[in-house]
């Protein structure tokens, strides 16, 4: 018999100050048995950092065809296609086909570094991909805040974000990789 998804609620407090965005966000976020506490919460990071009333997560593990996060317009258009970890560079072309903007995040340290400098070439033509690395050490200060139910604060000012649970603040140190190429 197939393990269930483990299902965690989260109550997400974002104050923005960079983009004057501040709400609260009650997610369900299921995570699947083949991924770990550090994906998990770095999907959730990427909620906060880019948090929208239209932003969803999406089936990125179970459906090959959809990201981690996605922003889709009320016409369907995918303006916004969000990958969490080291995806296929084919996938990540067809995303960038699909949607105005790819936004992914590498988090696995020195390996998420090998695989970028295996595709930056690859990668360059697509004009409307961002990648953004996150630390290992914040990864693993995140995943140290995983609960089942959790109620999370995140402040985002100058560029720099904190998360904040019961337990601990984490600040997110990110490295910005690559940009997308403004017309």
């Amino acid at each position: 018999m197939a393990q269930k998804a483990t299902v965690h609620k989260t109550d997400l407090h974002i104050s923005d100050l960079d983009r004057n965005y501040y709400a609260e966000h009650k997610l369900t976020l299921a995570c699947q048995p083949s991924e770990t506490d550090e994906r998990m919460m770095v999907r959730l990071l990427a909620f906060a950092l880019n948090a929208d009333p239209s932003l969803e997560l999406a089936r990125g593990l179970t459906e090959a065809d959809e990201p981690d996060l996605w922003l889709r317009d009320l016409e369907g258009r995918i303006r916004l296609w969000i990958e969490v970890g080291l995806p296929d560079e084919r996938a990540l072309r067809k995303a960038a086909s699909r949607s105005d903007a790819v936004l992914l995040y590498l988090y696995h340290g020195r390996q998420a570094r090998l695989w970028w400098e295996q595709n930056r070439q690859a990668l360059s033509s697509l004009r409307n991909l961002r990648v953004v690395e996150i630390d290992p050490a914040s990864v693993k200060a995140l995943a140290a805040l995983a609960e089942r139910t959790m109620d999370l604060q995140c402040t985002i000012q100058e560029g720099q974000a904190w998360i904040a649970g019961a337990a601990n603040n984490v600040e997110i140190v990110a490295t910005e990789l690559a940009r997308p190429v403004l017309d």
